[in-house]
């Protein structure tokens, strides 16, 4: 069974960077360290760069699971890797026209999805264009 490889986590971590203290994302959600939000509410204590580690690892191993069942088909290490990155960061893949090319066996079409999704709060965001970019890169990769 595939797993995200240290170029996925760190193009998660890279985008993500990490926070010791709570705070709300672009999407208005409870967030903390390198992204997580599962459990997190804005009264949540501090957390030490170790704890966002082990609180990304566990998330990652949601996501990868996700992935794993949403998308049974035969991917690279870079197309699991990009796929596992944008479910992490939009939660979304099971609803995704991303997820039918992928399903397909459209690749190319799929990796055209990764720029579509570049809004939060519907603002349209510089960082999750650069996000994308590098998603699709990784899954084209």
């Amino acid at each position: 069974q595939m797993q995200i490889s240290q170029t996925g986590i760190d193009l998660i971590k890279d985008f993500e960077g990490f926070r010791s203290e709570p705070y709300l994302c672009s999407a208005k959600v409870a967030t903390i360290g390198f992204g997580s939000t599962l459990g997190v509410t804005l009264e949540s204590p501090p957390i030490t760069i170790e704890e966002g580690e082990a609180l990304l690892s566990k998330d990652l191993e949601r996501f990868e699971r996700g992935v794993h069942r949403l998308c049974p088909v035969a991917l690279t290490q870079g197309q699991y890797d990009a796929l596992v990155s944008f479910s992490f960061n939009t939660g979304s893949l099971s609803v995704s026209t991303l997820r039918k090319k992928v399903l397909r066996g459209d690749f190319e079409g799929a990796a055209d999805e990764f720029p579509r999704w570049v809004f939060a709060a519907g603002r349209r965001l510089a960082g999750l264009v650069r996000r994308r970019e590098a998603e699709r890169a990784l899954f084209l990769s």
